[in-house]
């Protein structure tokens, strides 16, 4: 017979082990179609649909139109920008800083059935709306019921 000397610790580490990897793959790891940036934080984007367009909508608070670039290439649309570190100055001493600086990318994998080449961006008030028509095939179609009686 064997003696097998008890390690408290030795299953409380393995636990751990695999909180650290759950929060890793959570949140430091950016999923597929996040944000990968030197700011780190996500670009907030909504995407939906209508019976003749499919809209995207991000926000992207202090910056200009001229600040950001949008691309489709393929099925992927991509909005990259760079928010601009302010300067210090003669404001005093810093208590506290949260802001973030830096540039950003949003990379989104978009639905099959949208024309791209006639998509349209408009900027204001630090939403980016970008509007994509549907292609004939992708908006719905009504299709008549008819009764045998």
């Amino acid at each position: 017979m064997s003696l097998t000397r008890w390690e408290p610790f030795r299953d409380m580490m393995s636990l751990r082990d695999a909180m650290d990897r759950l929060f890793e793959e959570s949140f430091v790891r950016p999923a597929r179609g996040w944000i990968t940036s030197e700011i780190g934080l996500p670009v907030p984007v909504d995407m939906y649909e209508t019976d003749e367009n499919l809209v995207v909508k991000a926000n992207l608070p202090g910056l200009k139109a001229d600040d950001v670039d949008v691309s489709i290439t393929g099925d992927t649309l991509t909005i990259k920008g760079e928010y601009e570190a302010e300067e210090e100055g003669e404001k005093g001493s810093v208590h506290f800083k949260e802001r973030r600086y830096g540039k950003f990318q949003r990379v989104v994998r978009l639905p099959s059935g949208v024309d791209t080449e006639a998509a349209e961006a408009n900027f204001e008030d630090g939403v980016l709306t970008l509007t994509l028509p549907k292609t004939a095939e992708a908006k719905p179609k009504q299709i008549p019921v008819k009764s045998k009686a």
